[in-house]
């Protein structure tokens, strides 16, 4: 067992044997597990005279629940955008984010209200179990908005990860899936402990004779290993640090 390192290069099509990624599919739930936020973006309804028909976009609280359907606490505007048209999409990109090195998806489906204060209770507790968990909080979440919606149908998922993995991820094949194990024990505080732990050694990994790295962070974990966002001045890149498997 250990680390190695796998630079970032290569082609498209061997990105994620190369890197040893998990498969897009799983990628994809892992991703939606450790993600903290989300952009939706909505159709502007008719109540919105000036622009109607347009997309909005706005940064929402996010969590995902076990079949990794977007569960979401929108507000005002998106709220009456959704109930005149369900039509939508959700960008989920990971936490760290620096720029076009970082994974990030694009959901697209229908969102609809949870019905019944049953299920508006239950996407309470996911949201409580995510962001609490995440901000080491022994309180209760507090969402801006009281009410959720969840995108009861998938139609299409386009994911473009951080290692040149760019493609459509089959819907049915991300609904058979499950994420990595890892990424649903508190992968915050995993993050946490990692950079405590090994940030100045992973640095010094990462760091050339002519270009030392001024600083390395773990930003995302798997099953197969973990990113790394490294600054070096005023750039930023990721690595990607493999687990062995022997």
């Amino acid at each position: 067992s250990g680390l190695h390192r796998t630079p970032l290069s290569g082609g498209v099509q061997n990105a994620t044997l190369r890197c040893d990624l998990p498969s897009p599919a799983v990628a994809v739930r892992n991703l939606v597990e450790q993600a903290q936020f989300a952009h939706l973006c909505t159709v502007m309804s008719n109540m919105h005279h000036r622009r109607a028909g347009y997309p909005f976009g706005s940064l929402v609280d996010f969590a995902a629940d076990g079949a990794g359907h977007p569960v979401l606490s929108p507000l005002a505007i998106q709220t009456r955008n959704l109930l005149e048209d369900p039509r939508c999409s959700v960008v989920v990109q990971m936490p760290g984010w620096t720029g076009l090195a970082n994974a990030r998806v694009t959901i697209f489906g229908d969102v609809h209200k949870l019905p019944g204060p049953e299920l508006q209770e239950q996407a309470q507790e996911i949201f409580h179990s995510k962001h609490a968990t995440r901000a080491n909080r022994g309180g209760r979440y507090v969402s801006g908005n009281s009410v959720f919606f969840r995108m009861n149908r998938i139609l299409d998922i386009y994911f473009v990860g951080g290692f040149g993995t760019v493609q459509w991820v089959d819907v049915e094949e991300y609904s058979r899936v499950q994420p990595d194990s890892i990424v649903l024990c508190n992968p915050s505080r995993t993050l946490q402990v990692l950079n405590e732990t090994y940030s100045a050694r992973v640095r010094e990994l990462l760091s050339r004779r002519d270009l030392p790295a001024d600083d390395a962070a773990f930003i995302s974990i798997d099953g197969r290993g973990a990113d790394v966002r490294v600054r070096t001045g005023g750039e930023y890149s990721v690595e990607r640090i493999g687990f062995d498997q022997a």
